[in-house]
């Protein structure tokens, strides 16, 4: 069992890394919030994840998750105890830092969960009455605990999914991001800006 990985990046795809360690090249699958950091990473840096490692009946292939933190782990893991919402389901759903997505099931926000990439109503609601009072503790997930990218990178990678994953056009993003940023310019990491994205339009 694979918990936590570190060694040299030997390559690089849009939604996975290969890691080298022990002249061994392991194939890590990333989530939405996770690449935004690998995708300023090149070959030869060394990089370190926490790994959720996924074998099933139904998934007899080793599959290897990677996290920025221990927490981000967990969390994916109580996710994909949901009826319905394996890890590759929950790989795209991950689109909103993990904070945020903890916080809108204890709240029961619904709408907010629809709003994950391939998570519909039903799923949302199932996610809810399974999850509703277990998931408090990743609500507080804290930024300082994340790795932080130079401003324009930031920019960049916010708006991106905010376009290919969460349905925005590209003169709406950068509108969304641009004030964000004015309201709070010291925004240093793609779930602090996400966040307070969300949180500009919830006062609109």
């Amino acid at each position: 069992m694979i918990r936590y990985l570190k060694g040299t990046l030997l390559e690089k795809e849009e939604d996975r890394i290969v890691v080298l360690n022990g002249g061994v090249g392991y194939e890590v699958r990333l989530p939405f919030v996770v690449r935004a950091f690998y995708n300023t990473k090149e070959a030869g840096q060394e990089v370190e994840l926490y790994i959720s490692y996924q074998q099933s009946e139904r998934q007899p292939k080793p599959l290897l998750i990677g996290f920025n933190t221990e927490a981000e782990r967990e969390f994916f893991e109580k996710l994909i105890t949901v009826d319905g919402i394996g890890p590759s389901k929950a790989i795209e759903a991950l689109t909103m830092p993990v904070a945020r997505i903890a916080r809108a099931i204890e709240d029961k926000e619904i709408s907010a969960l629809e709003k994950l990439k391939g998570i519909g109503r039903r799923s949302a609601e199932k996610i809810v009455a399974e999850l509703h009072g277990k998931v408090a503790k990743y609500a507080l997930i804290t930024t300082e605990e994340l790795p932080s990218l130079e401003p324009e990178d930031l920019r960049k990678q916010v708006e991106a999914v905010l376009v290919k994953q969460l349905g925005h056009k590209p003169a709406e993003a950068s509108q969304l991001v641009i004030k964000a940023l004015q309201r709070n310019p010291k925004l240093s990491t793609p779930e602090e800006l996400f966040e307070e994205v969300y949180r500009g339009q919830r006062r609109d």
